[in-house]
């Protein structure tokens, strides 16, 4: 099967150009599609949300992805190599025609393969690391790191802070509640008796 793959960003944009650039080079080469596949989306999306992605996991060997640019299939680089990793793992082809990209089943394509792989790896490992670095100078730092606490869990501190005399915003402030919160909080020990 050979599909032509469109995508624009905005529904502001045309598919045309792309369509006219797809048409072209399969005239010149004699290639028919078989199924067209176009979509509005961010490149940034992800890839199982968009319909690309049920291409990528539907697509089967010697299939043919034909589109006008890398660019279209997404704005990261670790994305984009992952997804072509995945699709010349599946041994399906992918052109693209301004970039002027053949991803086959050549030696060549094995090679730019690995360093796809390879590349997305080592850039997986340095997100890691500058998110551990950045997590231990947020904590050396004092920053409360996760979701804040529910404020059912927080009941007794919002009590115990009252109690001392802090203003209830001020109790907000610091227990990183929304004023709505304690005062709830307040009303229903107050209804309780406590």
């Amino acid at each position: 099967m050979i599909y032509g793959y469109i995508r624009v960003s905005t529904d502001k944009q045309t598919v045309e150009n792309q369509r006219f650039e797809i048409k072209n080079y399969c005239e010149k080469n004699s290639i028919k599609i078989d199924k067209w596949l176009e979509e509005t989306a961010s490149g940034t999306k992800q890839i199982k949300k968009r319909r690309l992605g049920i291409l990528l996991y539907s697509a089967k060997k010697d299939d043919v992805i034909i589109a006008s640019e890398i660019s279209r299939f997404g704005r990261s680089l670790l994305d984009v190599m992952a997804m072509l990793n995945k699709l010349l793992e599946k041994e399906v082809n992918v052109i693209t025609i301004k970039d002027n990209y053949r991803l086959d089943n050549s030696i060549q394509s094995k090679v730019l393969a690995f360093s796809y792989s390879l590349s997305a790896e080592i850039e997986r490992q340095l997100l890691s690391q500058r998110t551990k670095e950045a997590l231990a100078r947020c904590k050396a730092e004092g920053i409360r790191l996760g979701r804040p606490p529910k404020p059912h869990k927080m009941h007794g501190k919002v009590i115990e802070l009252y109690k001392q005399g802090f203003p209830k915003k001020a109790i907000g402030i610091e227990l990183g509640l929304h004023n709505s919160s304690v005062y709830r909080i307040l009303k229903e020990t107050s209804d309780n008796g406590k």
